[in-house]
């Protein structure tokens, strides 16, 4: 647990194979590395037949980095969520400084769905998503895959297996096996924005 949190802590977690959650009813940080942690296969992505037509349609315009703080806060809009204004303020520290980034899904000039995470090296740690039109976070999953893919990254870290990590491909690993990954992955010299 820790009072405070900062842009420097939340990345030197990252490289040690933590990551930090609020206490969703005190508030209270606390950082977490599971025995057995998801990753999400670059190579081993699973897309829907419905979502392959929601792809084809183009239903959605996808931006990068436009709107990271309303990312956070659709994501945090929840019952009992992990995502508390600190955590929003330090991740909005980290966007400023490069490391946070968010992938959008746009509808008729609205923000309906996306994500966000922290890239380091070729890690992309993924952080969280939400949607408000059907399949408006998957369509933002997709093309964050295949930008990470695009630009050599390596490691995408899920942090918890879960239903909807499943269906997207999500498998668990030992925690050596993950800080193995992760220790090569940070060694790569990967952008994920411009």
């Amino acid at each position: 647990m820790t009072s405070v949190l900062t842009p420097e802590l939340v990345l030197l977690a990252y490289q040690r194979g933590y990551f930090p959650m609020a206490d969703p009813e005190t508030g209270e940080i606390h950082f977490y590395s599971p025995n057995l942690r998801a990753i999400i296969p670059l190579e081993g992505v699973r897309i829907s037949r419905s979502l392959r037509q929601t792809l084809r349609k183009g239903l959605y315009e996808i931006r990068i980095n436009t709107a990271f703080e309303a990312v956070m806060r659709g994501c945090a809009d929840r019952p009992q969520s992990w995502i508390s204004e600190e955590i929003i303020a330090v991740y909005t520290e980290l966007h400023a400084m490069g490391f946070a980034h968010s992938v959008e899904a746009w509808h008729g000039g609205e923000l309906v769905g996306g994500l966000y995470g922290v890239a380091l090296g070729g890690a992309f740690f993924g952080e969280s998503m939400f949607t408000r039109m059907r399949d408006a976070s998957k369509v933002a999953f997709v093309a964050l895959v295949e930008r990470l893919r695009q630009r050599g990254f390596v490691l995408l870290d899920a942090q918890y297996i879960n239903p909807h990590t499943q269906r997207l491909g999500a498998v668990e690993i030992p925690r050596s096996e993950y800080l193995r990954r992760l220790w090569e992955a940070l060694r790569l010299h990967c952008r994920f924005a411009d």
